[in-house]
This record gives C-alpha cells, structure tokens and sequence, in this order.
C-alpha cells in the first residue's frame, strides 16, 4: 500500500468552534475557589491561604510532636485496594444505615469546636449542608452555635450531640435535656480528653475564644480583613452552648471544670438519662471497646482525636479490625482521625466499620467557601467512594470485605 501525505487545509470557524468554547464565567469568588478544588487536598492548600495563622494552627495542628497526627495518614497512605476486575459494577450504592436509619453514606460529620473561627457561618452552614446531604452532624460541647439555633438552621437534619461529662452533672443535664427538646437523634460521649493535650502551635500564637490580640495574632488577622470583618460583624464568638456569662464557657476552664475520672459506668448513667442512642468516641483499645458495650453504648468510635490528644496514641484503622472482631456482632463500629478521601472510606468499610467520621475535611471546606464549601467537601468523598466501588467491583457497601484491603508495611 502506497503512502499518501496528508493533505493540509486552511481552518474553517466552524472546525474551531468545538474548541473555543469558554468555562462559564462564576461570579462569586467562592465558586471560583471551588471549582479548583477536586480533592480535599485541594481545598486544605485553598484553605490555609483564607484564615489568620492562629485558626489555621488550631483547626490543622496536633498535640506535641504531632506524631499520632502524621502516623493516622502514614497509616491510610499504605493502604493498598484490591479490585476483582471482573466484578466491577457501573453504578455502585453508597447509601448505608447509621444507628439504624438511612444515610445517603456512610460518613458522619464530626464534632468540631469553636466552628465560627473557620467560617462566621460556623456550625449552623455545616449542619445545613449535612442535613442536605443526608448525613448526621454532631454538634460540640464547645460549639460557637447553640443547640436550638443548630436545630434551627437543620430543623431536618440527623442531628447529634457530643458530651463532655463535667463534674457537676446539672450543667450535662441541661444539655441533654435542651438536646432532647430540640430533637437531637443521638449522643456523643467523648472519652479521650479528661485534659486537654498541648498543642504547641497554640500556646505560641495565644490561641483564646475570643481571639487574644497579640502582636502575632494581630500581623496574622491584619492579612485577612475580609475574616476579621466577618467575624467582627456578627455574633459575639462564645461557647454558645452554655449559658452567656458562666464560668463554663470561660476559656481556658475546661479541665477544672470536665469530669477526669469517666468510667464505663458513665455511659450507663447517659443510657438513663437520654432515651436515644448512645455514641462513645475515643476508643483505643479492645478492652475499652468491649467495656463500653456492656455498659449500654450503641456505637463507638475509635479516634485518637485526630492526634490531638494523646500523641503516639494507637492508629485507628490498625485497631479495626481487631475491635471489628470483639465487638462488630453488638454494635455499631466507626473511625476518624486521617480520614480525607473516598477510597479512605472504602479501606475502612472493608476492615469493618460502618462508617467514619470526618472533621478536618469539612472545615476546609468551609473555610474555603462557607456553607457551599461544606456541600463541595461532602460531595467529593461521595463521589470518590462511588468511584472506588466501582473499580473495586464492590456494588454496594455491604459488598466491600477484607479481601479488598491490605496494609502494606512501606
């Protein structure tokens, strides 16, 4: 067969058009943000860039040497997925139960406090953005957005709320009765910070609710006036959940004031107290995890706080399976701490737990682009766990097993 050479022509418009096609132009800046946005990644990086220093080291940092910290996404980078390539499905189903009632997927929004320093919108966007996502939001003890005006702002929302026990009861009956009355689904007992742990960044930027003027806290804000605005603009920033003026929500009270001898008999004394599931996050060991369930709790979560607690504190994930393997047949077993993608969530789920948790990624997401920046953060990880189902061959979440999951050692 004979070469011909191509034959060359003079463009026609009509040939260029399909090409030229400009992306619609987004007004909002915040769209504009998040449209660069394609992984929580991106939006950590679009983030750090929209906060004061201060906020950024608080919602970012960890305790001590930040070595749980690190060692939570050390431990997800060496996770390896394991397709059944003649299984893949085009259409896989992420929806899931949670503590018995449907969830659009199996993530449950964590408790964050002091949420209005990411965003002036705080805890009431987020929650917004959960309900109309189909997911469970837990408000914190510390929230900066009180119990009734967070059932306000998500009057349909799966909304749960997350206990620190303090030593005098009343002020924890208070919230679990204001939590009753305004609906709330669940309660979230936190075990795992009797004391606060030190986080260095913190104590070297003055970090305070409200923000301590510092000459570095001050150079930090003076780079972002459109946050100082926004902030000076509304709301005083308090612990919106105690009442205003209590030494309760007096900053730096915390370990005076919480209980620092919780035992399981506490999760107990909330089972009596609260008719609801009831959550115990902070698990680090099986011993406590099967503890926690004889004493009445629903659910747990395993979670070194994100490494912000205890440093050098057991890997979550690493825990799974073997707090899967005591537990998993009584209760409901969840994870956080390192959590940034879909196929995060897939590596989870395959180890046994119903779900996770996220905290961090959220609040990127908000510091980004309010309350659309939370529906944006949201709806990555769906999308990425749909994605990683279907190249696993996994067509629903009951599918996904230890067989599509292994840790490697480097």
């Amino acid at each position: 067969m004979q070469y011909s050479p191509t034959i060359r022509q003079v463009p026609r418009w009509r040939d260029l058009a399909p090409f030229l096609q400009p992306r619609p132009f987004r007004w909002r800046a915040a769209d504009r943000r998040l449209a660069r946005c394609l992984s929580v990644d991106d939006l950590e990086r679009a983030a750090r860039r929209r906060v004061p220093t201060a906020v950024w080291d608080y919602v970012y940092g960890g305790s001590d040497g930040e070595h749980a910290m690190h060692r939570n996404r050390e431990t997800f980078d060496r996770v390896e997925l394991r397709p059944t390539a003649f299984g893949q499905v085009a259409e896989p189903e992420v929806r899931t139960t949670i503590l018995g009632r449907p969830a659009a997927a199996p993530i449950v929004l964590a408790p964050t406090g002091y949420t209005r320093l990411s965003h002036h919108t705080g805890e009431r966007a987020v929650a917004a953005a959960a309900a109309a996502a189909g997911l469970p939001y837990t408000l914190s003890t510390y929230a900066t957005t009180s119990i009734t005006d967070v059932a306000d702002a998500a009057p349909q929302g799966r909304n749960w709320f997350q206990v620190y026990l303090m030593k005098d009861r009343a002020v924890t009956l208070d919230h679990i009765n204001e939590a009753a009355s305004q609906g709330y689904e669940a309660l979230m007992l936190t075990i795992d910070t009797t004391v606060t742990g030190m986080k260095r960044k913190d104590k070297l930027n003055g970090f305070a609710i409200p923000p301590q003027l510092s000459l570095r806290t001050f150079a930090g804000m003076a780079r972002h006036p459109g946050w100082v605005a926004n902030i000076l603009s509304t709301e005083p920033l308090r612990f919106a959940t105690f009442p205003e003026g209590s030494h309760y929500g007096r900053w730096g009270m915390s370990n005076e004031l919480r209980e620092q001898a919780i035992r399981p008999t506490d999760i107990s004394w909330l089972k009596e107290h609260w008719d609801g599931p009831v959550v115990v996050k902070g698990v680090l060991s099986v011993a406590d995890a099967v503890a926690c369930v004889d004493a009445g709790a629903d659910a747990l979560v395993l979670s070194n706080h994100g490494g912000r607690q205890l440093d050098r504190a057991p890997v979550p994930l690493e825990l799974l399976p073997a707090v899967v393997d005591a537990v998993g047949s009584r209760t409901e077993v969840f994870i956080d701490s390192g959590v940034r993608s879909g196929g995060d969530i897939a590596a989870a789920l395959g180890l046994g737990a119903r779900g996770v948790m996220i905290g961090r990624p959220y609040l990127y997401g908000l510091m980004v682009g309010g309350r659309q920046g939370v529906d944006a953060t949201l709806g990555l990880l769906a999308e990425e766990l749909r994605r990683a189902m279907c190249l696993l061959g996994a067509p629903d979440i009951a599918s996904l097993g230890p067989e599509h999951v292994r840790l490697r050692s480097a």
